[in-house]
């Protein structure tokens, strides 16, 4: 009987020390998803930015003559 006593002591305990390590391991996932969805933010006002940018360079080419733009095309497609 105190044997069974001992072991369910032991077995608790090892519980109780893998409960600490899950809580400790889903604490830092949960900073590092944070910071994962901030870089994420950070990354997509970027590639806006310079989307805007790509978009004003291309307004400040002239448009090519529609000739030109349809032979472009065409040599695209053979």
């Amino acid at each position: 009987m105190i044997s069974e006593f001992h072991q369910l002591s032991e077995k608790i305990g090892q519980l109780a020390e893998l409960t600490h390590t899950l809580r400790r391991e889903n604490a830092q996932l949960r900073l590092r998803a944070t910071g994962l969805q901030s870089e994420n933010e950070e990354l997509k006002q970027r590639i806006g930015e310079a989307h805007q940018r790509v978009a004003a360079l291309l307004e400040k080419f002239p448009a090519l003559p529609q000739e030109l733009s349809q032979e472009s095309q065409d040599q695209e497609l053979t």
